[in-house]
């Protein structure tokens, strides 16, 4: 899985970049550092890696910015790195194009199985659709063959995390489904402390798709209600 995969760290403490680096290397990924906005915006540009592992605060501009401006030109899957724990910052984040977070301080280890889940969730998403390859459950309709996504007949961009977030919810409408369920069978890891991740991404489908589609039940999990 790891053989020929290229990851962009950007990260401008030089410490942290180059204990990352060394970690992904050993798992077998092609790592190349920038340590600064337009440097890392240039890199992902002129040869578009597998994967960003990508620091929210940097010099030049942030990770916000190179969000916007790398997936202007290219999809690419982000995992930020934030030293904020703002959910604010966090939905900004997921806004802007990114797939994944973590918060330091981090393990190394626990970053280097976020980037295989996260690299496992692409290649799920390249692979045929399952039998039932469209979705339409009131308003909404989920397209799995081309990843499209309507609400109400208005087409909604989500990232790749959001839409398998979105269609495993709509596999088994009304079902409350437990966070550490999702954590597990859509991001592909186990950590209850991750269950923030969830939620997070919950917020973001609600933010894009309207605030009545998924209901919470407290201490469980979420259910995705059938739209009138």
């Amino acid at each position: 899985m790891t053989e020929g995969r290229r990851i962009l760290v950007v990260e401008d403490e030089l410490t942290i970049a180059e204990s990352v680096a060394a970690r992904l290397r050993a798992e077998g990924y092609d790592v190349e550092l920038a340590h600064d906005g337009p440097s890392a915006v240039r890199s992902a540009v002129a040869r578009p890696p597998d994967l960003i592992v990508l620091d929210l605060m940097l010099p030049g501009f942030d990770g916000l910015e190179v969000c916007r401006r790398v997936h202007a030109h290219t999809p690419v899957p982000v995992l930020m790195l934030t030293a904020r724990d703002d959910e604010t910052d966090l939905l900004v984040g997921l806004a802007v194009g990114a797939d994944d977070y973590i918060t330091k301080p981090f393990s190394i280890r626990e970053l280097a199985a976020r980037v295989h889940a996260l690299l496992r969730r692409v290649d799920r998403a390249t692979q045929p659709p399952a039998p039932t390859a469209r979705i339409v459950l009131g308003d909404l309709e989920i397209d799995q063959v081309e990843r499209r996504v309507l609400r109400a007949g208005t087409q909604t961009h989500l990232t790749p995390t959001e839409f398998d977030l979105l269609v495993h919810l709509a596999g088994r409408p009304r079902a409350v489904v437990p966070r550490d369920r999702l954590l597990t069978e859509v991001w592909g890891w186990a950590d209850p402390g991750g269950t923030r991740t969830v939620d997070s991404h919950i917020k973001a489908l609600r933010r894009k798709l309207g605030a009545d589609l998924i209901r919470t039940v407290h201490g469980v999990g979420y259910a995705l209600e059938v739209p009138k």
